[in-house]
């Protein structure tokens, strides 16, 4: 099976293909910011810290117990009272206003954050402080006020006053004391406040009533003036008028146009006609003179022009034209100043109307602002008859309240003596603690686990890196058995984890290997036996799964590290390899860690003669390579003596070929290599082999570290097989048991 995270590349090493290689685009491993919790985790925290829980717990539930056992017994009383009258005030003293635009009080009903600050205040307290020391002088205004509760009971109108002490006599005798403090100073502030009120409404109901008669008076007279009741019936009244004038002047420019058109016709000759033929006298004067013509002419054809006759009617004749024409003078200039005369009284009588109709525009624009006006007078004069009617009505209701002298607050709930003590309560302070106590423990849990820079289950080491898991080796805690604190140990801090640091063997139960006696190279017999099932077939499955990494090839050679010391590689290679012999395969272990060895100790051989005897001398590497007793398959090659320069020899010809020269001889060479955290031996192993396979030790192995050495990786362009998670607490190991067993 090839790997599916990283496709093959195009290189060959020895003539064949070689394995994937990381590519230097970015990690498909790089974490994600987000961190989801889901039930799970929260369960798995919980079993990984339950230490820190149950102690976390044991401290403070602890230190609750002793102060809540050792503390002394304090009772607690109290008394209620209501601290409004029940019958409604509204028409008292707080809802006054004057000219509808000042609150007197600002406020309607009682304040009672500042009522229970004024039932505090010295100005009473230092009566009730005076009148108790008579029986108890230790009592001052301040240890007084501090045992002293005083709060509003919900929305409702009452105040309840609680008082701690000690002693329950005590306590009865103070809130009555209180209590009668209390009755005596609101029945005081009672009358107190309805003196003043009735003395404020005394002082300013004249003022009121002059301002109300004031404002009849201001629209009486505007009313006067003005000539009209209502705006709107004298607004009808205006427009009623206009279109009567309009209608009358519109008349009138009619029969002034006729009657300039008429002047008109009378100034020309047929006009004058006209007039002529309608006057009489002028008629009369007209038949005369014609009938002197006809005599004239009649009297001419017997006489002679000179004779008497005819001199005679010539004579009249001449005597009537100029008083003809005098006739035709007088009628038509008569009639012509009787038409200009009517047209002068038209123009008259239509200026005059425009005139009137003009006025009446103009107290129709009036009419809005007196229209304002008078509704301004009339709100006035609403306002001030309300005010002063509720000024009456309210001096009314304080006169009666004062008579009546009623007691607006009542004891609802007298004070009583305590018999059961509020403090300590044993069973709720033990509760409230056992619930703290676990919440501190769990959070102190969280805070170790977000400080805690290491992974701690396979699905979250899936999840952030995305890198293949080869294998899963569970935690082991009977390979503890080497120690662990050599001076070399502590001086490089090495690796520590459950699988390393052993000196253990696989049990018979492996095909092929066998318990031996005492002669195997100083191990001891009980080695070979002590390993569980489920180690054991973690690393069959690791084997297994490296083996289908490529259907290509099988992998000849690889290199197993870690990050950093303490993940376990040593371990992991040399079990690895046990397997891998167990399983037929020739196998050789090559201890490269040349800085800290640890495959000598593991397997009990000697160090005498290693990898670094191959540099310094010229034998060959046959003569380095010790065969375990308990197989004939599995070959190590110890590291030797330490070099100075650990990095050159890895780096040079001779370890590739020595590499070269194993790889044919065996079918599987395993190099254990250091950390490669700052360090570039696997770095420069890696290139002559099929690829390397990381250990990272559960809860052990750092984050940064980690994602420094795939970045490390990375640049050097190493193939990566995958990565052996080691000290897996696995769940599945019960349904193993269970299964097999």
């Amino acid at each position: 099976m090839k790997n599916p995270l990283y496709p093959l590349s195009s290189p060959e090493r020895n003539g064949n293909s070689t394995f994937p290689i990381l590519e230097t685009q970015p990690f498909p491993w790089s974490e994600s910011q987000a961190d989801d919790w889901n039930l799970r985790d929260f369960i798995d925290l919980a079993r990984r810290r339950m230490l820190v829980i149950a102690g976390v717990a044991s401290v403070v539930m602890a230190v609750v117990s002793g102060v809540t056992l050792t503390r002394t017994a304090e009772y607690e009383g109290n008394f209620r009272l209501l601290v409004e009258p029940v019958s409604n005030e509204d028409n008292g003293l707080p809802n006054l206003k004057v000219g509808g635009n000042a609150n007197l009080t600002g406020k309607q009903g009682l304040d009672y954050e500042s009522q229970i600050q004024v039932l505090k205040s010295p100005e009473i307290m230092k009566e009730i402080v005076k009148q108790l020391q008579v029986s108890y002088p230790e009592i001052n205004y301040g240890n007084l006020l501090n045992d002293l509760t005083i709060s509003r009971l919900g929305n409702t109108k009452l105040i309840e006053i609680r008082y701690r002490n000690q002693s329950p006599a005590k306590i009865k005798v103070v809130l009555q004391q209180i209590a009668d403090s209390y009755l005596n100073y609101s029945l005081e502030k009672r009358q107190t406040k309805l003196r003043q009120g009735l003395q404020f409404v005394d002082k300013q109901l004249p003022t009121i009533r002059d301002r109300f008669e004031r404002l009849q008076k201001e629209l009486e007279i505007f009313r006067r003036k003005n000539n009209f009741i209502d705006p709107d019936s004298q607004g009808e009244q205006i427009n009623e008028q206009l279109r009567l004038l309009s209608q009358q002047r519109l008349a009138v420019n009619q029969e002034l146009a006729k009657a300039r058109a008429n002047f008109q016709g009378l100034q020309g000759e047929e006009g004058a006609l006209a007039i002529l033929n309608s006057a009489p006298v002028y008629q009369d004067l007209v038949l005369k003179v014609r009938e002197l013509e006809t005599k004239i002419a009649g009297e001419s054809t017997r006489f002679l022009e000179d004779s008497p006759s005819m001199r005679s009617l010539k004579e009249k004749r001449a005597k009537l034209l100029p008083i003809l024409r005098q006739e035709a003078s007088r009628v038509v200039g008569l009639r012509l100043a009787e038409a200009a005369s009517e047209i002068r009284n038209l123009q008259e009588r239509s200026q005059t109307l425009a005139q009137t109709e003009k006025q009446l525009q103009m107290q129709f624009q009036r009419l809005p602002i007196l229209a304002r006006r008078y509704t301004q007078l009339q709100q006035q004069l609403k306002v001030a008859q309300e005010s002063l009617q509720k000024f009456v009505t309210t001096r009314e209701n304080l006169q009666i309240e004062a008579a009546q002298t009623e007691l607006p607050w009542q004891l609802v709930q007298a004070p009583t003596e305590p018999q059961n003590p509020v403090s300590p309560n044993i069973q709720r302070s033990l509760i409230l603690g056992f619930v703290a106590s676990i919440l501190l423990g769990v959070g102190s849990a969280l805070l170790i686990e977000k400080l805690d820079n290491t992974y701690h289950s396979l699905e979250e080491l899936k999840q952030k890196l995305k890198l293949p898991i080869l294998g899963t080796i569970p935690l082991e805690k009977e390979l503890q058995k080497l120690s662990r604190n050599s001076n070399s140990d502590r001086q490089y801090n090495l690796e520590k984890p459950s699988l390393e640091s052993t000196a253990e063997w696989l049990s018979p139960e492996i095909p092929g290997m066998v318990a031996t006696d005492g002669k195997n190279n100083g191990m001891e017999e009980e080695d070979y036996f002590y390993q569980s099932p489920q180690f054991l077939e973690a690393f069959r499955m690791l084997h297994t799964n490296i083996q289908l990494l490529s259907s290509d090839r099988q992998i000849r050679s690889l290199v197993i590290t870690s990050a950093m010391p303490g993940d376990g590689k040593s371990t992991v290679a040399f079990h690895l390899g046990q397997i891998a012999a167990a399983m037929g395969k020739k196998v050789l272990l090559v201890d490269a860690d040349l800085r800290k060895p640890r495959i000598h100790r593991i397997s009990k051989l000697k160090n005498i003669w290693g990898l670094t005897n191959l540099f310094s001398t010229n034998m060959p590497h046959e003569q380095v390579i010790q065969q375990m007793a308990f197989s004939r398959n599995f070959s190590v090659i110890t590291s030797g003596q330490t070099p100075p320069d650990p990095t050159k020899l890895l780096a040079s010809e001779k370890m590739r070929g020595i590499m070269k020269d194993v790889e044919n001889t065996y079918d599987l060479v395993i190099y254990d290599a250091p950390p490669i955290l700052g360090l570039a031996d696997a770095s420069l192993l890696a290139p002559s082999t099929d690829g390397i396979i990381l250990v990272n030790r559960m809860q052990r192995t750092d984050r940064s570290a980690l994602k420094q050495t795939l970045d490390t990786l990375r640049m050097s362009r190493v193939n990566v097989l995958g990565m052996v998670v080691n000290g897996h607490n696995s769940r599945l190991s019960n349904y193993y048991n269970k299964y097999y067993y």
